[in-house]
């Protein structure tokens, strides 16, 4: 078959070939964004030590490194804002752009249109324009970031695709029109069924350009007809082009996601126009998805995503005049007609009205209406053959014999009989398609004739009449036109067929009739007739014979039907003998054929074992465990004393680290080997009646102790009390803050109680001298909040010492703030009327409406007041107690709570269980990153202290890159992918039976991208309980529910496995007397759902922008996110909460904008049934409030209020300005200054560009500076100078004297050293006191850290790249945090921000998962693709320090409104499965099951990964589906030699499975190297061992084709480019290898063919006979059959595999044994694309058949080692970059040990290269 670029050839111009000049030129193209700081370049690695001793050194350094950033920040101003294009290739001629038709269309029919003319100067200018458009997009496209697409989910709100890039992406010259239209339906089914809404927008505009193209033109107009009448989606065909004000309304009003769009055209015409469509959209702040190299799987759609930015706005307000021109002339046209045999001419405008006027005359034909292809077929025919007939008539009498000459250079034109017997074909087809069903049409041979170049014209003659026809149908509403079957208007493939029919096969004894069946003839002689009725004047015959001329309408010398070369292989299976085979699949294998054991396919697979002979190697040799191989950096088994010491270093480095996170000290655990897991302790101690006497000293003990520290509180109360009180009256703030310290750390109830009843006057005091002060002007009523908040904890917290005394003093102070209801409620008496003592401290707001509007955030929530003795330091909520039972009951439990909600206490409550109950039980904790892993080992060494045996640690840690104390510690804190290593290692099987706990940390992870079915498989393979969390799971009942299953499962498993214990379990058993105690506790099979929604602070959200040099910060209130649509249609999403303001200014403004709405009175604060008269408002109770005021908004739309609905929502929305981005970064330290003076610090700054989170820092950072130095005194630098001089000459001059030789001195030069070293002193103390940083210059706190803890800190910067940075902004309270920087840096800036040191950190999502670094503020500073719902609620969530915090403040500093509110209404994705399956795994399943000790344990942990897919939870048919995919994965694995006939591995399956992540290639590199090609490429240099650098670089260019494989865009080969550095575009396999990838390609396609084939029957019949988007069925209910039919089946042609809609198109079985087809003819219905077949592309094409090319990176930087040249040149970002890189340095390490195992020669070539590129590439990258 052809492949796909050779179809999209023939019908596109393709000028990005055609325009690509082989010269090659700078480029200098950059196309990072201007935001007002320079990104970071390489900074030079200093590498010395900071030393107290040596401040001059030190300050030498910092000024160095302040004046390069300085510099770096000039250079970045001096920048121009926009780009020279001029750098970049490309020829243009004029030609190409005023060319319309293409080559292909031939002479014999034109559509002429206008012509330039390309001289004048004004073309020029436009032609140069459109060249520097075109590089604009270019650069922006290249940059694109292949991403998953539909993150977000907001059910009102949707993207854009452009219908005329949808027709693109489809449009194929071989593909039948039924066809196409099936393709594109699945293509917008895909999104449909994951949730997505889109809408479809057709430019009229654009119509003009496919009149070249008729078949094109009317594909396009069939497609909106069908969209329109025949699916739910929305199509707009109402906007003239992408520059006019309808659109640009829509634009603003709607702000879609993004709009899909293609960057190639039919023409180089329509490219410029799409690209203008392009450069619009990114200048809206609408982001661009590309149509190229879109790819689907179960659960995602992933493309290439451009983000809109500063630059594009920039672009189109510096050419939007050029723009509008360019796109006036791309569109502009005059009347174009058509040329047909090049003297025939007809302008369109005549076929218009020729269809106007048959429209109106088949009316009255058919009153009643009919079927869409009885109307187009007979108007096309009638008014096709009256203009064709008149065009020969004219021509005729004009021409006459003049033309004779002429005419002997063209074709001849096809005769009106002739035209009239095409014609007569199409109806008989038409006939056809009308009765005959999809299943017979499927089975029609495939013809491969040609029409004549006299047909062809007359054919799209009449597809221009089908166009015009169904648009002036599509105006018709009068006349009852059935649309459904618009899709299939004609099919060509059938016609093809008639014709031949006709032209060949038909002989004239036969009988017509006899052939065509009765009920074809009928329909066929009706459709004739009206034809004949409506040519009026014309006469074409009759219906009957259909062909009377010879005239030949095919071409004759093609061949005629597609020959079948490939007979289908006999699908049989090699048998294959093992339990685990049985037991999962024996259902399905009894339906399968099984081949004999004689057959020449089952072969005795002897490859492998020539390959060892040849090399000495042994490849069934079992490797060394994954785990083993990662770097140990410390194991408390060691003796090695240094190893010792490294130990010691690292967990008091963890201490440390951990002291940090909480304030806890560690806590001693005792081993209680006696107690049982079932904490039973409680009861035993209820089944005790008499104390001992013992017990009752300790109790008498405790109760004097308690008694001696009350009275000393009491005392320390006494001596402070008088001070507290005059420093509240002095500032209220500051003294209620210290009056809540000194309350923390209180013990005694009665000495709090006394506390709070005197803080309560004193707050009184305040109030009632501000009220004095004020008189009658407006008061400060956040001093009476004060006041009241001191009543509602007294009466909350302290009920229970409330006397008549405190009670009637509290009355007398709410009657003097002027809630005398509140008075009378709490003492009982009815109102009284006397205002005169009160209204002068009177608060002027009624009690319920202050305490919501003014109280806000400090309402009490509902808390438990019982102690837990489970939980020593604060009072457990319900939910959390909940946990703790779960725990206790070994039960496991999925928790879904928000962030900073306490729920992981309860994994240190199960760690802590664990610890307790014995010494070999262990706890793991599985984190999603390593920076997450780091924090919780720094907790547990905070937490727990546990003598253990010498040899056995509490805490080990297990991540890729590092590893200690693996086997030998009790907690193991480790990522998803390394435990799973443990998981499916036969070797690990003991200690995995040790695990008695196992908590994963945020397992939304479930549902990520990337290694989401490694979650999966540790949640179906673990035996004990578990603890799954996290904050954002939007189904959690439906992942209980899946995991309660395997539990199930479990359980039954456990019961088989004890039965048929082995003797090794047994022994284990015996050597761990503890562990048998665990394991004969009563074990609980029961998943637990534990669901708290309350976050603990409310957060409140601001919009923030830039008007001037001044910041506008607006309250944005959650409802001004909805629309009245959404509400209607969705409601009110569950999880937007209100805080008590926002409810009070949502009742406002309801009150507001509906004056007679009917119950304002009722839910008027002061009435609501839930605050009247209530002394305590709590949250809960405006909870109810919230609830009600939502309910009535709904109400109103059900009554008919929309407009008042749209009116409050438009009064609640804050009015943001647009700023340009330069300025936004220019003023972004004033930003973070404002933020400072409002006491909204400290703050984590979100920015999703690596460079942009350093420069944001450095920018504040030199802000802070430069105020200094025009605020201090100019000879303070001076000062500073003179002082370091001095100092050098002092240390100087100590030098002199030798430290050592100090008794040997004579007593004057001893009095001169000791008078030197006090001049030392006091010039360091004079410079330490000039260079300190004065406050007002610094946001760092300095009491939050003693001077010890910061220099410890800073000491670990020593040696960091950039320590001396970090530490410089550090001291200014300023920090970076992003995943490229070194973890130490990382760790410095995590501390001292939790500490409270640091204030201001910009970073990188990095921050989102989990990390502990809560803050008061979170501020959103820049857009991006990867600010969705799920990253959005992470960032938020750590706004809001519970016990620091009362409300937690999220900004949003220029991100557009539309996103703002898109983010606070999304919800997060639902977690579901994917396709669970692979090759690898399915191996290391076999692995598992043949190499374990205990079998029965092994093959129920296979089982279970297999049978528990989250994908097949209550889904039969998937369940179906993986068994099959199973069976043909074991067959590629038994011929490929992985795996014997029993099951058992052999050959390279080791290094096939340490590879597992990088399946297929994994499999490739194995027979790279069985081929000998590896041996072949690796000969050193003569008489050495060392390789020669080609011999190295090949080995990297075949590892990157394999191993590195980052797509770029296709259009980032579009032009000539010298880059910097880099080649970017990786090169090709060398030869010998690329055909060892196309054997492997074979061998995989066979298979997974097979695997197709064989599932087919799974499919559900009924789906695929329906087009899958809008429904429509081709399953014929009253097809009676026709000789004629049958005549033109094909009885050899098989398609049991293949859709229906596909084998219109001439796709058969055999297809499916080529990978690209695949996606396209696959049957839908089984849920299986091409992603799950292990085929390694040695070249992608996107839809219209251009190569997609791979990245260069790991290549380029193997000959450059430059990470700064990957983001110039290769388009990466650094952070991306430098872990790709990490990755493949990895992997060639992995590949190099591996081989090493395998080989018994250590001087085997291949080993020697893999070791040696391996030292290489690690080596370049640490010198990054």
């Amino acid at each position: 078959m052809d492949s796909a670029e050779d179809h999209f050839k023939k019908v596109v111009h393709n000028d990005a070939n055609e325009n690509a000049s082989n010269d090659d030129t700078d480029s200098e193209y950059n196309d990072s964004e201007e935001v007002g700081f320079i990104p970071t370049k390489e900074d030079e690695d200093s590498g010395s030590t900071i030393d107290s001793d040596e401040e001059d050194e030190t300050s030498d350094k910092e000024e160095a490194t302040i004046t390069q950033i300085v510099k770096e920040q000039e250079d970045r101003e001096k920048e121009t804002e926009d780009t020279d294009y001029s750098k970049a290739y490309n020829i243009l001629t004029t030609e190409e752009v005023t060319q319309q038709a293409s080559q292909t269309e031939g002479k014999d029919f034109r559509v002429l249109q206008h012509e330039c003319d390309s001289q004048s100067p004004e073309i020029r200018k436009h032609l140069e324009f459109l060249k520097k458009l075109r590089l604009h997009i270019w650069a922006s496209l290249s940059r694109a970031q292949y991403v998953s697409l539909l993150k977000d989910f907001v059910e009102s709100e949707f993207f854009v695709i452009d219908g005329d890039s949808l027709l693109l992406m489809f449009l194929d010259e071989e593909t039948q029109y039924l066809n196409f239209f099936y393709q594109i339906e699945c293509f917008l089914q895909d999104f449909t069924e994951k949730g997505a809404k889109y809408v479809i927008v057709f430019f009229e505009d654009a119509e003009q350009m496919y009149f070249p193209y008729p078949h094109f033109l009317f594909l396009r107009t069939a497609l909106i007809e069908h969209l329109k009448h025949n699916t739910g989606t929305t199509v707009h065909t109402e906007f003239s082009n992408c520059l006019s004000s309808k659109w640009e309304i829509f634009l603003k009003k709607s702000y879609p996601y993004f709009i899909i769009v293609s960057d190639i055209g039919l023409t180089s015409l329509q490219t410029d126009y799409l690209s203008i469509f392009i450069a619009h959209s990114l200048s809206k702040k609408i982001n661009i998805v590309l149509t190229s190299g879109q790819e689907y799987d179960i659960l995602r759609v992933y493309g290439y995503h451009v983000q809109s930015v500063y630059k594009h706005r920039l672009f189109f307000q510096k050419h939007e005049q050029d723009l509008r021109y360019a796109c006036e002339n791309l569109v502009r046209y005059e009347e174009p007609f058509v040329c047909l045999y090049e003297h025939l001419e007809l302008s369109l405008k005549s076929i218009q009205k020729e269809i106007c006027q048959t429209v109106h005359l088949l009316k009255q034909l058919w009153p009643e209406g009919s079927d869409i292809r009885r109307v187009v077929c007979v108007l096309a025919c009638a008014v096709g053959l009256k203009i064709y007939s008149n065009m020969l008539e004219n021509a005729n009498t004009s021409m006459g014999a003049k033309t004779e000459q002429s005419a002997r250079g063209r074709s001849k034109p096809l005769s009106p009989e002739g035209a009239a017997e095409l014609c007569r074909l199409q109806c008989l087809t038409v006939a056809f398609l009308l009765h005959m069903p999809l299943s017979q049409r499927a089975q029609i041979r495939i013809m491969k004739s040609c029409w004549t170049k006299q047909v062809l014209p007359l054919i799209k003659m009449q597809q221009l009449c089908t166009h015009f026809a169904l648009t002036q149908l599509s105006d018709t509403n009068d006349w009852k036109l059935d649309l459904t079957y618009l899709p299939d208007l004609n099919d060509d493939s059938l016609l093809i067929n008639l014709a031949h029919y006709y032209e060949v096969e038909y002989t004239e004894g036969l009988e017509f009739k006899k052939e065509l069946g009765k009920e074809m003839e009928n329909e066929y002689q009706c459709l004739w007739d009206t034809v004949t009725k409506l040519a009026v004047k014309y006469s074409f015959g009759d219906a009957f014979p259909i062909r009377k001329t010879s005239q030949l309408f095919l071409e004759q010398e093609q061949t005629l039907c597609r020959v079948y070369e490939e007979e289908i292989p006999n699908i049989g299976l090699i048998p294959v003998k093992s339990d685990l085979v049985e037991d999962y699949a024996g259902d399905v294998l009894k339906d399968l054929p099984v081949l004999e054991s004689n057959d020449p396919a089952v072969t005795s697979f002897i490859k492998h074992k020539e390959f060892d002979e040849l090399h000495h190697w042994h490849s069934g040799r079992p490797l060394t465990e994954e785990y083993e191989r990662v770097r140990c950096n410390a194991d408390a088994k060691s003796k090695d004393p240094q190893e010792r010491r490294r130990i010691q270093k690292l967990q008091t480095f963890y201490h440390f680290y951990g002291s940090t996170l909480e304030d806890s000290t560690s806590k001693l655990i005792v081993c209680q080997e006696d107690v049982s897991g079932n904490a039973n302790a409680a009861v035993k101690k209820t089944q005790k009646k008499h104390k001992s006497k013992a017990e009752t000293i300790a109790e008498e003990n405790n109760r004097r102790l308690k008694a001696k520290e009350e009275k000393k509180e009491q005392e320390q109360w006494k001596t402070l009390c008088i001070p507290t009180e005059k420093e509240i009256k002095a500032n209220l703030t500051v003294g209620i803050n210290k009056l809540e310290k000194f309350l923390k750390t209180l013990k005694s109830k009665s000495v709090k109680f006394s506390v709070e009843m005197r803080g309560l006057s004193a707050c009184l005091e305040v109030w009632k001298e501000h009220c004095r002060q004020q008189g009658n002007k407006s008061k400060d009523l956040s001093k009476a909040v004060q006041v009241v908040r001191r009543i509602h904890i007294l009466l909350e917290k302290y009920q229970d010492l409330l006397e008549k005394p405190h009670l009637q003093k509290l009355t007398r102070y709410l009657r003097l703030l002027g809630f005398e209801n509140l008075a009378c409620s709490l003492s009982g008496q009815t109102e009284e009327n006397n205002d005169q003592n009160i209204s002068n401290y009177a608060i002027e707001v009624g009690p319920a409406r202050f305490q919501l509007q003014y109280m806000d955030y400090y309402l009490l929530r509902e808390e438990r007041n019982d102690p837990d003795p489970r939980v020593q330091h604060f009072i457990p909520d319900t939910w959390q107690r909940e946990l703790l039972d779960a725990v206790d009951n070994n039960e496991s439990a999925v928790i879904v709570a928000p962030t900073s909600s306490g729920k992981t206490y309860a994994s240190y409550y199960c760690m802590e269980k664990v610890l307790k109950t014995s010494n070999d039980g262990v706890v793991v904790y599985v984190a999603p990153t390593k920076a997450l892993v780091n924090q919780v080992v720094g907790t547990i060494y905070n937490r727990f202290t546990k003598k253990l045996p010498d040899g056995l640690v509490v805490c080990g840690v297990f991540t890729r890159d590092y590893r200690n104390d693996v086997m030998n510690s009790q907690i193991l804190v480790t990522v998803p992918q390394c435990l799973e290593i443990l998981m499916l290692s036969p070797r690990c099987q003991k200690w995995t039976k040790r695990i008695q706990y196992v908590i994963f940390d945020e397992v939304h992870c479930l549902g990520g991208e990337i290694g989401a079915e490694i979650w999966e498989h540790l949640l179906v393979t673990i035996r004990c309980p578990f603890l799954a969390l996290s904050a954002t799971v939007s189904n959690p009942e439906h992942l209980t529910e899946w995991l309660q299953s395997v539990k199930t499962y479990w359980q039954c498993a456990e019961n088989t496995i004890k039965g048929s214990s082995t003797n090794s379990e047994k022994n284990f058993t015996r050597k761990c007397k503890v562990k048998s105690k665990v394991q004969e506790q009563k074990k609980s099979y029961h998943v637990r759902l534990v669901l708290y929604e309350e976050r603990y602070n409310d957060l409140e959200k601001y919009v923030c922008s830039l008007k001037g040099s001044d910041f506008i910060i607006e309250h944005c209130h959650p409802c001004a996110a909805l629309t009245v649509n959404h509400i209607e249609n969705y409601g009110i999403p569950s999880d937007l909460s209100l805080s008590p303001r926002e409810s009070i200014q949502l009742y406002d403004t309801m009150v507001k904008v509906w004056q007679e709405w009917p119950r304002a009175q009722e839910l008027d604060p002061e009435e609501f049934v839930s605050f009247k008269n209530k002394v305590v408002i709590k949250k809960a109770d405006v909870r109810k409030y919230e609830q009600e005021l939502k309910k009535e908004l709904s109400k109103w739309i059900v009554l008919g209020q929309r407009q008042k609905v749209n009116e409050l929502l438009e009064h609640l929305k804050p009015k943001p300005v647009d700023c340009p981005e330069q300025e936004k970064w220019k003023h972004f330290a004033s930003f973070v200054d404002k933020l400072h003076e409002m006491d909204k610090l400290p703050a984590i700054f979100f920015i999703f560009n690596v460079d942009s989170v350093e420069g944001a820092a450095r920018n504040v950072f030199l802000s802070l500076r430069k105020k200094q130095k025009i605020e201090q005194d100019p000879n303070t630098e001076r000062e500073k100078e003179r002082l370091r001089d001095e100092l050098r000459k002092v240390k100087k001059m100590l030098t002199k004297f030798n430290p050592q030789g100090t008794k040997k001195l004579s007593s004057t030069k001893m009095e001169n050293m000791v008078l030197l070293l006090t001049t030392k002193k006091q010039l360091e103390k004079r410079l330490k006191r000039l260079t300190a940083i004065p406050s007002a210059y610094t946001y760092a706190d300095p009491k939050a850290v003693d001077k010890d803890t910061l220099m410890k800190i800073f000491h670990r910067l020593r040696f960091e790249r950039r320590g001396d940075l970090q530490r410089m902004m550090a001291l200014r309270g300023i920090g970076y945090h992003h995943r490229s920087m070194a973890v130490k840096e990382r760790q410095a800036v995590e501390m001292l921000f939790r500490l409270g040191y640091i204030k201001v950190v910009t970073a990188t999502s990095t921050l989102a998962l989990g990390i502990n670094m809560p803050c008061k503020s979170v501020v959103f500073a820049e857009d991006s693709v990867f600010l969705d719902a799920l990253n959005y609620r992470q960032m938020s969530g750590r706004a809001g320090r519970r016990g620091q915090d009362m409300i937690g403040n999220v900004f949003f500093y220029d991100i557009p409104l539309p996103k703002v509110e898109r983010l606070i209404k999304s919800n997060v994705p639902q977690l579901k499965g994917q396709f669970p399956l692979t090759v690898s795994l399915i191996l290391r399943l076999m692995l598992l099951a043949a190499k374990a000790d205990d079998k029965a344990d092994a093959r129920a942990k296979a089982l279970s990964v297999l049978k528990h897919s989250l994908m097949s939870f209550r889904k039969e048919r998937y369940a179906e589906i993986l068994k099959i995919y199973f069976m043909f994965s074991l067959q590629f694995l038994i011929k490929e030699g992985y795996l014997d006939q029993e099951g058992n591995p052999i050959g390279f399956a080791g290094l096939v499975t340490h590879l597992y992540y990088y399946e297929p290639s994994n499999f490739v590199l194995v027979s790279f190297l069985v081929k000998g090609l590896f041996h072949k490429l690796c000969q050193p240099i003569k008489g050495s061992t060392v390789f020669s650098e080609d011999v190295l670089e090949k080995l990297v260019l075949i590892l990157a084709n394999l191993f590195g494989r980052k797509y770029l865009p296709t259009c980032s080969m579009k032009y000539k480019r010298t880059f910097c550095q880099s080649k970017v575009f990786l090169e090709d396999l060398p030869e010998d290898f690329a055909d060892a990838v196309n054997e492997y390609n074979t061998k995989v396609e066979e298979n997974f063919a097979h695997f197709l084939l064989t599932t087919a029957k799974l499919a559900d019949t009924e789906q695929e006979y329906r087009l899958p988007l809008s429904k429509t069925d081709f399953t014929s209910k009253n097809w009676h059959g026709s000789e004629l039919a049958s005549s033109l089946m094909d009885n050899t042609k098989s398609v049991s595999a293949i859709s229906p809609f596909a084998c219109l198109s001439g796709v058969v079985d055999n297809d499916l044994f080529h990978g690209e087809i695949i996606n396209k003819a696959v049957l839908r219905s089984l849920g299986i694309n091409a992603t799950n077949c292990p085929r390694l592309y040695l070249n992608k094409y996107d839809n219209q058949g251009r190569r997609r090319p791979l990245n260069a990176y790991a290549l380029d930087f193997y000959k450059h080692g430059s990470l700064t040249a990957l983001t110039t040149d290769n388009w990466l970002n650094e952070g991306d970059a430098y872990y790709a890189l990490k990755d493949f340095s990895l992997l060639i390490k992995s590949i190099g040990t591996s081989l090493s195992e395998l080989c018994d020669d250590p001087n085997d070539n291949v080993l020697l290269a893999f070791q040696q590129l391996g030292e290489i590439y690690e080596e370049k990258l640490k010198c990054i």
